[in-house]
């Protein structure tokens, strides 16, 4: 959520949020109601003091004068029920709309939206020309993903994944978590299904509602992502300085509606609504987020660049950025088929926006104030795949496993397929 003092007294802050996607009038709208909000708060307040007072004063009164104060105190007492009321409405009114405000932008991201985006690096070399066959037709051909029957039992955009690109999936599991372990984030697997509470401390609702299933009548609702569920684990808590940064990394079964993509990747599995993920989450001091971004960063690139996947990092324009991110890198892999770069990876710094909504805060010398949050992709399995798939054809038509995967295949190469 964001700081509403900041939003009214900082106009550097107010840019922040007005560069991102942002409904005309909005913050206009939560300035006058929080206007409104705490005129009403010194009026209760001030009523309150009355109340208190003249309750005291009718036990001093004189015997014949307390009738005439008990009704005024009773009078006194139900105009301040009926603000307090008031007071309440306009509490939850400011609240709504203060929760349909982005976090600011962060000073340093560039202007734009989805096409503005700055190449920060690029590493690898992307190669002459496209491979034989593109990630879906050459999964078809190799009987990795079953689509059709997909189709028939759950509808489009779902996928069985079969025989060894099954094997490889769970190895890009095991690889990509060894990996962020290594960095000292403590592994986890954590709940598909959260409250609805959950999904707006969070950050992603109500501004990303339209992407989530819920279930058992809107009870539950299922993530698309494990930091959702990393983002609980301190809900209302004050951690000592010593404890931060807490790093998690959680693997879990994601979904999404893609609503809004209607015709856009809807061949192979680049764009489903099931996949699985290893995401990484971080709860830092405030002073120590941006290198705790860059380091998580690093280390999405140590996984892409291990697979062999050439890749460049981007940062993401504020048009383009979630509502929660005040900044975000992407990683977009080379996709051969396309003869171009495709997201495969992000991470994002939400400085203290969800943290706000969670209650989360850390105790220090300089006393207490809220933690920041951030979160990456250390690997987003299914997408991952369709990269290896084009990169890891091989001129015979069969399929050759990364080096860093084949410890955990227990095989370097798939024969081509022979038809039936």
């Amino acid at each position: 959520m964001i700081d509403l003092r900041r939003l009214r007294d900082d106009p550097g802050y107010r840019r922040g949020v007005e560069r991102k996607r942002v409904r005309a009038g909005l913050v206009d709208e939560v300035l006058e109601l929080d206007a409104r909000r705490r005129a009403a708060v010194a009026q209760v307040d001030a009523l309150r003091a009355r109340q208190k007072a003249a309750s005291k004063e009718i036990g001093k009164a004189p015997p014949q004068d307390r009738p005439a104060r008990i009704e005024a105190a009773a009078a006194l007492k139900e105009e301040l029920a009926a603000q307090e009321k008031d007071l309440a409405a306009l509490d939850a009114r400011l609240r709504d709309l203060a929760l349909q405000v982005p976090n600011p932008a962060h000073p340093a991201v560039p202007d734009g939206g989805e096409d503005d985006a700055a190449v920060v690096r690029t590493v690898g070399e992307p190669g002459a020309g496209a491979p034989a066959l593109d990630h879906a037709a050459f999964a078809d051909a190799m009987g990795f993903v079953d689509t059709e029957h997909a189709a028939e039992a759950s509808g489009s955009r779902f996928a069985y994944l079969m025989r060894e690109a099954a094997l490889v999936e769970l190895a890009l599991v095991c690889h990509a978590m060894r990996v962020v372990v290594g960095h000292g984030f403590v592994p986890s697997v954590t709940p598909t299904l959260v409250r609805e509470r959950t999904m707006e401390e969070a950050g992603f609702f109500p501004t990303d509602r339209a992407q989530v299933y819920e279930v058992d009548g809107g009870e539950l609702f299922l993530v698309g992502t494990s930091e959702i569920a990393l983002s609980a684990l301190h809900r209302g808590e004050t951690l000592p300085a010593e404890r931060l940064p807490a790093r998690y990394a959680g693997l879990s079964t994601c979904y999404r509606r893609e609503a809004g993509t209607y015709g856009k990747d809807t061949r192979g599995i680049f764009r489903v609504h099931q996949f699985d993920k290893v995401e990484m989450f971080s709860f830092a001091e405030p002073g120590d987020s941006e290198a705790e971004h860059e380091r998580i960063l690093a280390i999405e690139e140590e996984i892409i660049g291990g697979l062999g996947i050439p890749y460049r990092v981007v940062d993401i324009a504020a048009g383009d950025l979630g509502a929660a991110a005040a900044r975000k890198f992407d990683i977009e892999g080379w996709l051969p088929s396309e003869g171009r770069y495709r997201e495969l990876t992000s991470c994002s710094n939400y400085l203290d926006f969800s943290a706000r909504r969670l209650g989360t805060r850390v105790r220090s010398a300089r006393g207490t104030e809220l933690v920041h949050t951030l979160n990456g992709t250390a690997c987003a399995i299914s997408r991952t795949l369709v990269f290896l798939f084009e990169h890891y054809q091989e001129p015979d038509g069969g399929f050759a496993v990364p080096d860093v995967l084949r410890p955990y295949t227990g095989f370097a190469r798939v024969e081509p397929r022979v038809p039936q």
